[in-house]
């Protein structure tokens, strides 16, 4: 067989690729339960953007599957055994402050902007146009191809879960939604929700009731502003000044709005992926700090003193006593990622954690729920993935790494991620791309992007990845 060129091909292509991923990215696939319905479960957008890549499927003559309007494939190819690519197309929430609108797919000095150019929409159209790579050159196979799109990786995984209670495993596969060169080992992933009620709301004689307090919406993310409501008894301007000392002498950014007898107080921190917290700046964590040193009410003050305590400035458990770490993995990390205070109903705090194989969560939860009980907290929603890692000498990395190694000249490491992708719902996977080593990782923050270039060469090493694991 002539050799092929596996990037030539994908250059044939290029004004497709890129015109199909702003497509999706132009999909607000963001979950939306308020909305939600029998024919949209986790809301339009996210179904929007599934049934975009299935009849992207059908035109490309593959055969595809919607399954229940959670999940779907597209396939092609013959044979009793399967590669999987696991992918995602609902993306977190777009926030604030973006140089271009999130939702427009601008190209611009090179790059690719839009919330899910990098995770993982571009990933996702990347895999895609590798599939019809591998088909259009009609390449002799003894497997068949199937990408398989969830619709709720960055929220609850119900999508995978419903999938393969329904469809079969794939016998191997690789979830291009992480690192390259191969990402063989993967943290798990726990989410816990403090659930604070305090004492009854009764008549404060201090200077300052919390009226109201919120900040972030999803566990996986750092959250990138904050905002309380206060009602003041007494000067206003004294946690005027004291507040703008405090955002000087911390370095973060905020405001406040004065009302009759209310006042709203609000900072701006900086989102990240919840798998390294010291990637952002928590907002909810500094102005819940800056309360804690407040004379607030008797029912709040317990809730924004254990956030101080406990939380502030500490990715790692250590205050908690929970921290651990090892040779493999790394570090557990913590991540707050919801902060919310109500005067009437009490508060809640949502962590996630993201820790190594020699960590027991059993163990982490219930020292949590000891330190929390001694502080009017009890636990709430607790969720939690086990770690995931393949053997080194598995012939899938044998065979990925031989394919990197070659498209980029480079050696293909093995990594260990904090991050959780699909990978893990598989008895044979690992991530695999798209991000080049040493590039930013803008998942998760405003003005995402994914370097055109990058999104190319992804491609390429996909569609060789592809026809290595399945040729006859």
């Amino acid at each position: 067989m002539e050799k092929i060129n596996w990037y030539e091909e994908v250059v044939k292509r290029k004004d497709a690729l890129l015109k199909d991923t702003i497509r999706l990215i132009q999909v607000k696939s963001e979950l939306d339960e308020e909305h939600a319905t029998v024919d949209a479960p986790l809301g339009k957008g996210v179904l929007d953007a599934l049934l975009f890549m299935l009849n992207k499927g059908k035109e490309a003559g593959f055969k595809t599957k919607n399954v229940d309007q959670l999940a779907g494939h597209i396939e092609f190819g013959e044979g009793e055994e399967s590669v999987g690519i696991l992918c995602h197309v609902d993306v977190v929430p777009a926030g604030e402050g973006w140089t271009f609108p999130p939702y427009e797919g601008v190209i611009q000095d090179g790059k690719l902007f839009g919330r899910g150019a990098l995770d993982d929409k571009g990933p996702t159209m990347a895999a895609f146009y590798a599939m019809k790579i591998v088909n259009e050159l009609n390449l002799p196979l003894s497997k068949r191809i199937r990408m398989i799109i969830g619709t709720d990786e960055e929220s609850k995984w119900r999508c995978v879960e419903h999938y393969f209670q329904k469809e079969e495993m794939p016998t191997v596969g690789f979830a291009p939604d992480a690192d390259f060169p191969i990402i063989f080992a993967e943290k798990g992933i726990a989410d816990l929700d403090l659930i604070y009620k305090g004492k009854k709301s009764l008549p404060t004689t201090n200077g300052y009731e919390v009226i109201e307090f919120h900040s972030g919406k999803r566990y996986n993310m750092v959250p990138d502003s904050a905002e309380a409501v206060i009602a003041y008894r007494e000067n206003p301007e004294a946690i005027t000044e004291r507040f703008a000392d405090y955002l000087k002498s911390e370095s973060v950014q905020g405001k406040i709005h004065m009302d009759e007898n209310r006042m709203t107080l609000t900072i701006q921190g900086k989102a990240a992926h919840a798998m390294e917290p010291n990637d952002g700046v928590n907002a909810g964590l500094y102005l819940a700090s800056f309360l804690s040193k407040e004379r607030i009410d008797e029912k709040a003050a317990p809730f924004f003193s254990f956030i101080h305590k406990y939380m502030f400035q500490d990715s790692r458990g250590e205050k908690l006593q929970i921290d651990c770490k090892d040779d493999l993995m790394g570090d557990l990390t913590m991540n707050v990622g919801i902060l919310s205070y109500q005067k009437d109903t009490g508060g809640k705090i949502g962590l996630n954690f993201r820790y190594p194989a020699s960590c027991c969560m059993d163990e982490v939860k219930e020292k949590i729920s000891e330190i929390g009980t001694n502080a009017h907290f009890r636990l709430g929603h607790f969720s939690d993935s086990k770690p995931h890692h393949v053997d080194p000498n598995d012939p899938l990395i044998q065979t990925l790494q031989q394919v990197y190694e070659k498209q980029t000249r480079n050696r293909a490491e093995l990594l260990a991620i904090g991050g959780g992708t699909y990978a893990r719902s598989l008895k044979s996977g690992v991530a695999f791309g798209p991000l080049f080593p040493g590039k930013a990782d803008v998942a998760h923050q405003r003005d995402e992007y994914i370097d055109v270039d990058d999104l190319l060469k992804a491609t390429a090493i996909y569609a060789e990845a592809i026809y290595e694991l399945a040729k006859a």
